[in-house]
Parts: C-alpha cells; sequence; structure tokens
C-alpha cells in the first residue's frame, strides 16, 4: 500500500511540473527576447538589465505560486509581452527613471481595479461560445507554428510531430512528457544546444528612484496599462474560464498589480495572468484530473525563481534553444487547448456563426490604434453576437471543472 501510494503521489506530480517547465521555456524562449531589446533601446547597463530580468522573473514566480497555492486552480502568470513590444520604441525617448513612474502608476491603477470588482464582472458577461472563439483564436497561430517548422528545421519538427502521435497512441499521458525529453536529447546530440563557458551568476536588484512626469503618464503609463489590461489580463481569465475553473478575477488583478507596483523600482514593466502559456497548465494536457492542475501553477512559479536568482544566466539558456524547438513544442502542448475550445465555439448553432467570426478575427491578430489582436477580436465577436442574436445572452453560474472519472459516473 505504502508504494502505491507514493506512485500515484510521483504520477500526480509529473504532468503538472513538466507543463509548467514547458509554459516558462515557451516564455523566455519565446518573448523574453524583447525585454532584452526593450533595455538595448533605452541604454541599460548589464546591471539594470540583469535587474530587470531578476525583479520581472522573481515577481512572476512568488504571485503565481501565492494565487495557485491559495485558490487550488493554475493561476500561471507572466510578464506583459505585448508591453515589452510596447517599450522598445517607448523607451527610445522616455528617460528610465521617468519609465520606472510610469510603470508605477499603471501597476497601481491595477491594484485599484482589482479592489473595485468590475474587472470580474465584466469577464462573467462574454458569452461562452465567444470567449471559446476568441481563446481558440489567440492560439491558432502557435498551432500553425508547431507544423510551421517543417520548413525552416525539418528534421527537428518532423520528430517531434511523429514523436507526438506516436506517444499519443501509445502513452497518450505522457505526448508532452515524451516529446520534450527527445526533443531535448536530440539537440544534445546533435551540439546545438552551446552550454560551453555558461556559470551561473547570482543577480543583484539594483534600485532606480522612479520619476513622475506628465508626459511618461500619457506616453507610457496609460498604454501600458491598456495593452496589459487588453492583451494578458482579458484573454488570461478567459482561458481559466474556457478550462471550468472559477478564480474570481480581483484577488488576480490585484495581487499582480501589487507585485509589479513592488518590483517596478528595480525594473519590472508589468507582470499580471498569462495567456498563452497558462493554457499549457489548464487543460487535460496538465493531468487529467482538474483538481490537480494547480500544482502546474506552483512549478511554473518555482521555475521562474530559479531563473531570476541567476538573472540572465538561465534566461540566456533558454533562449539559446532552436526557435523550431519552442514553437513546436508549444503548438503540441496547446493542441488539446484548441480543439477543445474549438468545440465549445461551435458547439451550440444558435450563437455559432458569432463564435466562428470572433475565432478568425481573433486569429486574423488585427493590430490598429496601438491595441494588440485580443482586443480587437473580441469587440468583433460581441458586435457580431448582438447584431446576429439580437439580445445578450444570460451567463449560467461557473461551476468548477469535473474530473474525467467523475463525468463518466455521473
Amino acid at each position: 500500500m505504502p508504494s502505491t501510494s507514493s506512485s500515484l503521489r510521483w504520477r500526480d506530480l509529473t504532468h503538472p511540473v513538466v507543463a509548467g517547465l514547458i509554459s516558462v521555456i515557451v516564455n523566455y524562449g519565446g518573448t523574453f527576447i524583447l525585454v532584452f531589446q526593450a533595455a538595448k533601446v533605452a541604454g541599460l547597463s548589464p546591471e539594470l538589465t540583469a535587474s530587470w530580468v531578476w525583479s520581472v522573473s522573481i515577481g512572476v514566480g512568488v504571485t503565481g505560486i501565492v494565487l495557485s497555492g491559495l485558490s487550488r486552480e493554475p493561476i500561471i502568470t507572466a510578464w506583459s509581452t505585448p508591453a515589452a513590444a510596447f517599450l522598445v520604441t517607448a523607451l527610445a525617448t522616455t528617460p528610465y527613471a521617468e519609465a520606472v513612474g510610469a510603470y508605477m502608476v499603471s501597476a497601481a491603477a491595477f491594484v485599484l481595479l482589482g479592489l473595485s470588482g468590475w474587472f470580474d464582472r465584466v469577464i462573467r458577461l462574454i458569452p461562452p461560445g465567444v470567449a471559446a472563439g476568441l481563446l481558440a483564436g489567440i492560439l491558432l497561430p502557435f498551432g500553425i507554428g508547431a507544423f510551421g517548422g517543417m520548413s525552416l528545421d525539418p528534421w527537428l519538427a518532423g520528430l517531434l510531430i511523429l514523436s507526438y502521435g506516436a506517444f499519443k497512441r501509445v502513452f497518450a499521458r505522457y505526448a508532452v512528457v515524451g516529446i520534450l525529453v527527445l526533443g531535448l536529447a536530440f539537440l544534445l546530440l546533435q551540439d546545438r544546444v552551446d552550454l560551453q563557458g555558461l556559470s551561473l551568476t547570482l543577480a543583484r536588484p539594483v534600485f532606480t528612484m522612479p520619476v513622475f512626469s506628465g508626459q511618461a503618464l500619457l506616453s507610457v503609463a496609460l498604454p501600458l496599462f491598456l495593452i496589459t489590461l487588453t492583451g494578458q489580463y482579458m484573454p488570461g481569465m478567459l482561458v481559466l474560464r474556457n478550462d471550468g475553473f472559477r478564480s474570481s478575477a480581483n484577488p488576480i488583478v490585484a495581487v499582480t498589480g501589487f507585485g509589479s507596483l513592488l518590483m517596478a523600482p528595480f525594473g519590472s514593466h508589468a507582470f499580471n495572468i498569462a495567456a498563452i502559456t497558462a493554457a499549457i497548465c489548464t487543460g487535460r494536457e496538465a493531468h487529467e484530473d482538474p483538481s490537480r492542475r494547480w500544482i502546474a501553477g506552483i512549478a511554473a512559479g518555482v521555475f521562474y525563481i530559479l531563473v531570476g536568482v541567476f538573472g540572465v544566466t538561465l534566461a540566456a539558456v533558454f533562449m539559446a534553444f532552436p526557435s523550431t524547438f519552442i514553437t513546436t513544442l508549444a503548438g503540441l502542448a496547446l493542441l488539446g487547448t484548441i480543439g477543445g475550445s474549438l468545440a465549445a465555439a461551435l458547439a451550440d448553432a444558435r450563437t455559432r456563426e458569432a463564435s466562428l467570426i470572433t475565432f478568425l478575427a481573433a486569429a486574423a491578430n488585427i493590430q490598429l490604434l496601438g491595441v494588440g489582436g485580443a482586443f480587437w477580436g473580441l469587440v468583433i465577436g460581441l458586435s457580431a453576437h448582438a447584431l446576429l442574436n439580437g439580445r445578450w445572452p444570460q451567463r449560467r453560474p461557473i461551476t468548477p471543472p469535473v474530473a474525467p472519472t467523475e463525468r463518466r459516473a455521473g
């Protein structure tokens, strides 16, 4: 009996821990380059750049652990990727101390938003089909990217895709774990991950005294707030809702906003609930039993803290992976979520067309007035829903996710 209990315990840990690791690899390997680009544009010293890495990684890790541990749901946090892209241009004309002041103003606004309760009420008004279509559209480019790598690196992408199919056939639960291990082994055998000269160097946070100015408030703080709200918080909450989790948005927004406020003087621009990388941890690939998926949030938080402690060093390791490995791994890990979202979006014939329009609009990734595709996909989808259905549907109460075994028993 003890051995069986131990076996179950390890089995319950394996999948969510690997899901957390993959989400961290995808984040650092896929989008963290924007942080380094923004730091270069701002003319930051290596010490200030390392402090930025430290602050955003530690902040993301701690808030993810706290929120996942308290809610027992996979609350995956991340830095604001669209905000980092915005800063690549904004920091070229804004003094760094003023940018830090703008970070703090934006973070304080999120704290107030979370405490007000307004954001959670808005999220609950979004029709289920529109929400599912939006999520499927946001994730579609990653699914396409899994196969687009065939034209760039056919051996690596082909190995991962074929292995995923084989694992799904024989050991379905271990498919994502299998392709991660197999892919890393393939890269090491080909000597395509250069770890020579790598040394673990502890990061040292550097405090920057914030300067508050009207120009930075309008040119950095306000766009930063709007971009993070529409590009991260909104799709991030819809990811949780799509997989049946019912955590209130209010404490998530308030806690991540407060964490961003504390870390801003050390360089962190903004962190928030994750969207794309969260989907890796909230779906069935992380664990068949939804009540076990919160472990993925804890695991991701721990990995983020480890990267933060060693500053730029471990971030550089993840960024050294070939882009094809990152995109193929992410796309295959998200296949289940994309399929489930599409099925949910098209399930109700009465709202199918509006959900399909939402899906296509989100997948188009419209960039207009400085606002990203998630926002415009939602606006177009809600407009289509109102026009085609003539009235706003009543949202059903959000019910907690039910394990597959419980569904069969019911």
